[in-house]
C-alpha cells in the first residue's frame, strides 16, 4: 500500500503540471518564461509559430487524449527554461509539423526563414531513423545521424533533448514494453549526451525518469525511504545552510547558500557502484555555496574547513581541472556536528549557470546567428564531438562505432587527472594506462613509445595512471610501432582508434592485395566481368564517392573492411550504365524501333502518359513488372523485340546485370510534367517488402496507414519465420515517388516494423 501511495505521489511530482492545462494557458506560460530572460519585446516569431502549429495539429490527439499541440508547447517551455534564443523556441513549437502534417519544409522556410527551417529539418531527420534488421546497426545509424545533426547546429540536439524529456514525462500512456524500450534508450544515449553537453537540468530528470520505468521497485523503494525521514533531513540541511550563511557573512563573503537531497538516480548509482545501502551513502545531501569570484570560492572553502571536519580523500577541485563538459566547482565532503556526512559544492554564479545549462548557456540573448560548433570558443569545448565525427569517417563497422561512442559517453566512471613534464593537465578515463597518456599527447608519441616514467620512476607501459601523476613518455625512432596487445590495455577510445589507424596504414600493402582478392571473388560469384568495369573513368567515380586519393587506397580500405567490395562494384556498374546510355546512337535506337509494331495509331494508344523516350512521344511504352517504376524514380528504357520500349528503374537488378552486348538496347527516358488534371491523377503499381517483428494488431496498424491515405492494396503476401519475424509483400497503386516516401515514412513509425524495401527486380 505504501508503494502505491508513493507511486501516485511521485507521478504527480514528476509530471509537468502544464500537461493538465489548456493550450492557451500553456502558451501564456511560455511567453512568461521567455519574458523572464529575453530583452526583446518582439515575440511575433513565437506567436506566428504557435498559430501555425496549432492549425497544423488541430485534428491530432496524443495517446493521453489531449490535443497534440500540448506536446510542442511543453517542448518549447523546456527550451525557454534553458533560456534559448527565439529561433530555437519557434523550432521547438514547429518540430513535428513537417513530419506529422501536410506542411512542407519549403513552406516553413518561407514563413519562418532558413534558420528555423534548418532546425526543424534537423530534428525531423533524427526522428526518421534508418531501421535495419540488426538492432546494433539501427542504434549506430541513429547515433551517426544525431552527431552529424549536432555538428551542423548544436541547437538541433537541444530541441531533441527537450522533446525526449517531455515524452519521458508522459511515458505512463505508453505500453509497458514501449516504456522500457524508451527508458533504456534514454539512459544509454540521451542522458549521457545531456551530461556531455553539461545540461544537468535535463540530465538528472532523464536519469530519474529512466530509473522509474526500468526499475520501478528500486525507484519507489528509494522514494519511500527518502520521504520517511524527510522532515528530519530538511531540518538538518536548513541548520547547515543557516550556519554556513552566517559564517560567510562574518568572513565578508557575499554568497547564496541552499541545500537539497540528491537525485534518485545519483543515489542509486552510488549504492550499486560502491555496494552500499542508503544509510551508508556519504553525500546524500548537498549544500551549494554560490559566490561572485573564483577567489571567493577558495576563501569560502577555507571557512568551511574551519567550521566542519573534512573527510580525507573526499575533496575535488573541478575549478583548476574542469570536467570535459565544462563543469567547474569545488566539492568537499564533511562531517556535521551530529556526525552526519554531507557534501558542499562551491562555485561562482557563472559556473553555476554553466553547470545547469551547459552548452545551452551560450545562446542566451542571441537574436540571430548559427549554432555551428565551428564558430567561436564553443569549438574547443566540443572537441569530443569533432572526435566522434572523425570516428564516423574512419569506422564503417557499426558495432565498433557503437562501442567507441558508448565508451566515450560513459560518464559513470570517474576521470583521472595527470600532468605532462611541463605541467599541462591531461584528463583520461579511470583505469587508463601510460599508453593512453602517450596517445593523448600525439599519435606519433604513442606509435614510438617504448616506456614511461611516472613521478621520476620507470614503470611498465601497462601502469594504471593515478590522480596527480606526472608522466614522461620515453620514445625511440627504432620502435616498430604499437603492439596489438595494446588494444586490450588501453582504456580511452582515442588511443584504441589511433592504434587501429596505425595498423591500417602500416599494413596497406597487405590490405591492397586482400582487397584485389575480395573484388575478384565477388565478381566471380556474381558472374561479373571485372575487366569491363576496371577502367580509370569508373575508378575515378568510386574515388570521388568515397573520398579516396588513389585506387590503391580504395583497395586497401576493402582489404581491412572499411569498404564492402559490393559497394564498389555496384558503383562501377552504375557508372558504366550511365556511360552506355549516353553512347547509344540514334542508329541503335532506330534499329530497335524498326522492330516494333508500325501502326502509329495503335502505338499511340498503348503509350503511357507522362513518359518521353529520347524526344519521341508516339512510342509503345510499358512499365516493367520487375521493378515497378513510379513518377519521380530515375528511369531508363529498354528496346524490346516487337513489344515497344520497356521502362525500368535505373537501380533495377535486371538492368544492372544486363550483359554488355545487350546494353546497346538501352535508351534515355524521363518523366514528363502532366499536361492536365487527368494525367496527374494517373496511378502506378508499385511493390514494397516490410520486415517486422510479428505481433497481434500489426496488420491492422499497417492497413490503417493505407486507409488514412486512401491507397488501395491490390495484393498482400505474408510469411512468418519460427523466430517471429514477418515478411510482408504488398502491391498497391500510387501517384508517384513523393507519395510513396510519405507512406513508407509513416509505416516505419509502426511499432515492430524493422525495415522497408522496394522491390528492385
Amino acid at each position: 500500500m505504501a508503494n502505491e501511495q508513493t507511486e501516485k505521489k511521485m507521478d504527480i511530482e514528476l509530471e509537468n503540471p502544464a500537461d493538465f492545462t489548456s493550450p492557451e494557458e500553456l502558451y501564456k506560460d511560455l511567453i512568461r518564461s521567455i519574458r523572464k530572460y529575453h530583452p526583446s519585446d518582439d515575440i511575433s516569431l513565437i506567436e506566428k509559430a504557435y498559430k501555425v502549429a496549432h492549425e497544423a495539429h488541430k485534428d491530432q490527439k496524443r495517446k493521453s487524449g489531449e490535443p497534440y499541440i500540448i506536446h510542442p508547447l511543453c517542448v518549447a517551455i523546456i527550451l525557454a527554461d534553458l533560456e534559448m534564443d527565439k529561433e530555437t523556441i519557434a523550432a521547438g513549437i514547429l518540430h513535428d509539423v513537417v513530419e506529422d502534417t501536410v506542411m512542407t519544409l519549403d513552406e516553413l522556410s518561407k514563413e519562418f526563414g532558413p534558420e528555423v527551417a534548418l532546425l526543424v529539418d534537423g530534428v525531423t531527420k533524427l526522428t526518421q531513423l534508418s531501421w535495419s534488421k540488426d538492432k546494433v546497426e539501427m542504434q549506430a545509424e541513429n547515433l551517426r545521424k544525431m552527431f552529424l545533426a549536432m555538428a551542423k547546429d548544436i541547437r538541433v540536439i537541444l530541441i531533441k533533448l527537450a522533446d525526449r524529456l517531455h515524452n519521458m514525462r508522459t511515458l505512463q500512456y505508453m505500453k509497458p514494453e514501449k516504456q522500457k524500450e524508451k527508458a533504456r534508450e534514454t539512459m544509454e544515449i540521451y542522458a549521457p549526451i545531456a551530461h556531455r553537453l553539461g545540461i544537468s537540468k535535463i540530465k538528472v530528470e532523464l536519469d530519474d525518469l529512466s530509473l522509474k520505468y526500468l526499475q520501478p521497485d528500486v525507484y519507489y523503494d528509494l522514494a519511500e525511504k527518502i520521504s520517511l525521514g524527510k522532515d528530519a533531513r530538511e531540518e538538518f540541511v536548513k541548520g547547515i545552510v543557516d550556519e554556513v550563511s552566517a559564517h560567510m557573512k562574518e568572513a565578508g563573503i557575499e554568497a547564496k547558500v541552499d541545500g537539497r537531497v540528491k537525485h534518485f538516480f545519483s543515489i542509486y548509482r552510488k549504492m550499486v557502484n560502491q555496494h552500499k545501502t542508503l544509510d551508508q551513502i556519504y553525500d546524500l545531501f548537498a549544500v551549494r555555496i554560490i559566490v561572485d569570484t573564483v577567489k571567493d570560492c577558495y576563501a569560502a572553502l577555507g571557512v568551511i574547513h574551519e567550521l566542519y571536519k573534512p573527510i580525507p580523500g573526499r575533496f575535488k577541485d573541478y575549478i583548476a581541472m574542469p570536467k570535459p563538459n565544462m563543469y567547474q566547482s569545488l566539492h568537499t565532503t564533511l562531517i556535521g556536528n551530529n556526525g552526519q556526512p554531507f557534501e558542499i559544492q562551491i562555485r561562482t554564479f557563472e559556473m553555476h549557470r554553466t553547470a545547469e545549462y551547459g552548452i545551452a548557456a551560450h545562446w542566451k540573448y542571441k537574436e540571430s546567428g548559427s549554432g555551428k560548433i565551428a564558430a567561436g570558443d564553443e569549438a574547443a569545448k566540443l572537441s569530443w564531438l569533432r572526435q566522434i565525427l572523425e570516428w564516423q569517417k574512419d569506422t564503417s563497422d557499426s558495432k565498433e562505432f557503437l562501442s567507441m561512442v558508448k565508451g566515450d559517453l560513459d560518464l559513470f566512471s570517474e576521470n583521472v587527472y595527470c600532468f605532462t613534464p611541463s605541467g599541462d593537465v591531461k584528463t583520461l578515463p579511470s583505469g587508463s594506462t601510460t599508453i593512453d597518456f602517450a596517445y593523448s599527447i600525439h599519435s606519433a608519441v604513442g606509435n614510438k613509445m617504448v616506456g614511461a616514467r611516472v613521478n621520476g620512476k620507470l614503470v611498465p607501459i601497462e601502469y594504471v595512471v593515478q590522480n596527480g601523476d606526472r608522466i614522461e613518455v620515453i620514445t625511440s625512432q627504432n620502435s616498430k610501432g604499437p603492439s596489438r596487445d595494446w588494444l586490450s590495455l588501453v582504456k580511452s577510445t582515442q588511443a584504441k582508434n589511433k592504434i587501429n589507424q596505425w595498423f591500417k596504414s602500416e599494413l596497406k600493402e597487405d590490405n591492397i592485395v586482400r582487397g584485389k582478392d575480395l573484388i575478384d571473388r565477388y565478381c566471380k560469384t556474381k558472374g561479373i566481368n571485372f575487366g569491363d568495369l576496371n577502367k580509370p573513368e569508373f575508378q575515378e567515380k568510386v574515388m570521388q564517392r568515397y573520398a579516396f586519393r588513389d585506387w590503391d587506397s580504395v583497395l586497401a580500405s576493402i582489404g581491412h573492411g572499411g569498404l564492402k567490395e559490393g559497394q564498389v562494384i555496384n558503383k562501377m556498374i552504375e557508372e558504366r550504365a550511365k556511360k552506355t546510355r549516353k553512347e547509344v546512337t540514334d542508329t541503335n535506337i532506330l534499329d530497335g524501333l524498326s522492330e516494333m509494331s508500325g501502326n502509329k495509331a495503335e502505338v499511340s494508344k498503348k503509350s503511357k502518359g507522362g513518359i518521353m523516350v529520347k524526344g519521341i512521344h508516339d512510342v509503345a511504352v510499358r512499365f516493367s513488372r520487375c521493378c515497378s517504376p513510379v513518377p519521380g524514380d530515375e528511369i531508363v528504357g529498354y528496346v524490346t523485340r516487337g513489344r515497344g520500349v520497356s521502362i525500368h528503374r535505373t537501380d533495377c537488378v535486371n538492368i544492372i546485370n544486363l550483359p554488355s552486348e545487350e546494353r546497346t538496347r538501352l535508351i534515355e527516358a524521363e518523366w514528363q510534367q502532366p499536361e492536365d488534371d487527368a494525367s496527374s491523377k494517373e496511378r502506378y503499381t508499385t511493390e514494397i517488402q516490410i520486415y517486422a517483428n510479428n505481433r497481434i494488431g500489426m496488420f491492422v496498424d499497417i492497413s490503417k496507414v493505407f486507409t488514412e491515405r486512401q491507397i488501395d492494396i491490390t495484393s498482400m503476401n505474408v510469411r512468418t519465420s519460427k523466430q517471429g519475424k514477418a515478411t510482408i509483400i504488398m502491391t498497391f497503386d500510387i501517384h508517384g515517388i513523393e507519395e510513396l516516401n510519405r507512406l513508407t515514412d509513416k509505416l516505419r513509425q509502426i511499432e515492430g516494423v524493422i525495415d522497408i524495401e522496394r522491390t528492385a527486380g
